[in-house]
């Protein structure tokens, strides 16, 4: 089994230490140029170019593994959130008009609408 660990800059500051490898070579090897490496090493990583975090990486013998969800999951996942934020909605107009949804009835509201956004057209599921 692979040990998959996040891309962080202690990671590469640490990778970079144990292999003994300075910023100019750092350079060299992944084609980034040296003022780039050191704003990376230096804190602004997310600021950095996705192809220039992989170059670095690459070059200090790590590699990114880029996992999959399954389709259905995906859609489940964003069914749950809409369904719920849908519940909400409904729960804070209830609560402005002095009806407040109690927990069972809430729960019953976000069941039902996570199984009718599922039930109807994919490109609702993603819509704003």
């Amino acid at each position: 089994m692979s040990n998959i660990l996040p891309i962080t800059a202690e990671r590469l500051q640490t990778r970079r230490k144990m292999l003994g490898i300075g910023f100019q070579s750092l350079a060299s090897r992944s084609g980034v140029s040296i003022p780039t490496v050191k704003r990376i090493f230096g804190g602004q990583i997310a600021a950095a170019s996705f192809g220039n975090i992989a170059a670095i990486a690459e070059a200090l013998g790590l590699s990114f593994e880029l996992g999959e969800s399954s389709v259905d999951a995906l859609c489940r996942q964003q069914a749950r959130k809409k369904a719920m934020q849908v519940a909400r909605l409904v729960q804070g107009t209830s609560a402005l008009e002095s009806q407040a949804v109690g927990k069972d009835a809430y729960k019953r509201m976000v069941e039902k609408s996570f199984r009718e956004i599922l039930a109807g057209p994919k490109r609702k599921l993603w819509a704003l």
